[in-house]
């Protein structure tokens, strides 16, 4: 029996995947597509992904493939300096554009030992006490212990289980995609930027190549959003908006997209989960939708290998769904506060200019970018330290960096004392001695995800966060 069937092969699913793997769990996803997509739906990495991929060693191989940014602009598009000061040893945009995050994941999924079967459309799922049986279009049958549902937006596992998905459907659309220009580029950009004083939503950019990468509003929302818009289409719709085609042509792939926003009632029902878009869709704004799925499989991937290898303690798997539930919803709160001041009402606009000119205080840019990245999550693990919930950011030690040491997946108590010890949970957790001069505090114990499960110098005190997190101790 395989241990996790992970339906979905985009970075979600990849990550997910890659993370059941460190802890030895036969894992294999099944993706819908024969080929990897040329869709670039996402163009980059926030600050928490960029984080998460440090921890695993993939981030020489992004930042090879990628450029760093450092915008204002994020939140509704008002454009304001990058803040000061950000907690964190990654305090960048990193533009990339989606195909070449999948196939980064995709390489590093395989590398760690992930089976990835493209090709495989599943159709049907029931689940019982002992695993899920998955049904594939062709008549294949495949038996697990768990499954995950990577499977995007539409996604046919949220369905299969009957799990609601509220919200508010698509009100607008827009055209996507990249092709060739034949206006010359200083036209473009004049051009372009007359448009984006009004309507921020539009844009038309340089990929390299002579390739641009178009967004334009579409006329209205199609009734089939599954069939790409033809170039006749966006032409038109150019048209409208910048009063030129720009000449575009050769189209490299079309694409449509709608801002409805909805999240899922529950991310777990018995043996099957819900991850990524499966779980939560919501306009682009703010870039913020692959990143969201990422991190919901950073936080799953070890509690779920935990409930596979049999050390999971009450309540760690449910603990996903209170987790990230929440987060999510916090995402689409803020990405509904965006749209409202994209409107071009009177109302709306004057909260924007109002905005604007709070944002021009640094603390108030600083928080709104927190939550544009992520960086600003805080778990409910009870009152304590102000590190408690939060994800440790990197920090120097005298042998190395913090997040070099959590490459495995593993727990990590980091002790500056000495004194401590976690006998009894070694196949789970490692302890550290070293110190760092940016650490204030005499011991953490973070939890594979980073986030900080504890903080003090008292062992009697780090038993309970340790049984919690980790399970009973062995020995």
């Amino acid at each position: 029996m395989i241990d996790v069937i992970v339906v979905g092969g985009g970075p979600t699913g990849l990550m997910l995947a890659a993370e059941l793997r460190l802890h030895g769990v036969h894992v294999v996803v099944l993706e819908r597509d024969a080929e990897p997509t040329k869709i670039a739906r996402s163009l980059g990495l926030h600050v928490r992904s960029i984080e998460v991929m440090d921890q695993r060693g993939l981030l020489e191989r992004f930042l090879a493939h990628g450029k760093q940014y450092k915008l204002g602009g994020y939140f509704a598009g008002i454009s304001k300096p990058w803040p000061g000061r950000l907690d964190s040893a990654h305090a960048y945009i990193l533009g990339i554009p989606q195909p070449i995050t999948d196939r980064l994941l995709d390489e590093h999924a395989i590398e760690v030992g992930v089976e990835i079967r493209r090709g495989c459309e599943v159709v049907g799922l029931s689940q019982d006490d002992q695993g899920v049986t998955a049904e594939l279009a062709d008549g294949t049958r495949l038996r697990s212990r768990y499954l995950v549902g990577c499977d995007g937006g539409r996604s046919t596992v949220r369905k299969l289980l009957g799990v609601g998905f509220p919200g508010e459907p698509t009100r607008a659309e827009w055209l996507l995609g990249e092709m060739e220009v034949s206006e010359d580029p200083e036209t473009v950009a004049a051009v372009v930027a007359e448009v984006r004083k009004t309507h921020h939503r539009f844009g038309l950019g340089p990929t390299g190549d002579g390739v641009y990468r178009v967004v334009v509003p579409a006329e209205g929302v199609a009734e089939d959003r599954t069939v790409p818009p033809t170039l006749e289409e966006v032409k038109q719709r150019l048209r409208v908006f910048a009063g030129t085609d720009f000449g575009v042509h050769s189209p490299r792939w079309l694409s449509r997209f709608g801002d409805a926003t909805r999240l899922a009632e529950r991310y777990r029902v018995g043996r099957v989960l819900l991850a990524g878009d499966a779980a939560h869709v919501h306009s682009p704004l703010g870039g913020q939708g692959l990143n969201l799925g990422v991190q919901d499989a950073f936080n799953l991937g070890w509690k779920l290998a935990a409930e596979v290898r049999g050390w999971a303690p009450e309540g760690l798997l449910d603990s996903y769904h209170t987790e990230r539930h929440p987060v999510a919803a916090d995402v689409l709160d803020n990405i509904r506060a965006q749209s409202e001041l994209l409107s071009l009402e009177s109302g709306p606009q004057a909260v924007r200019r109002l905005l604007a000119e709070l944002m021009d205080f640094e603390e108030v840019n600083r928080y709104l970018i927190g939550k544009i990245t992520a960086i600003d999550i805080r778990y409910d693990f009870g009152e304590g330290h102000e590190l408690l919930g939060r994800r440790m950011r990197d920090v120097g030690l005298k042998r190395g960096r913090l997040y070099e040491l959590m490459r495995g997946g593993r727990g990590l108590l980091l002790d500056q004392t000495g004194r401590l010890s976690a006998a009894g949970w070694a196949d789970r957790v490692d302890h550290v001695i070293d110190v760092s001069e940016e650490l204030d505090a005499p011991a953490v114990l973070l939890r594979p995800d980073g986030h900080v499960a504890w903080v003090g110098e008292d062992q009697a005190d780090l038993l309970g966060p340790m049984t919690r997190w980790f399970g009973a101790p062995v020995g």
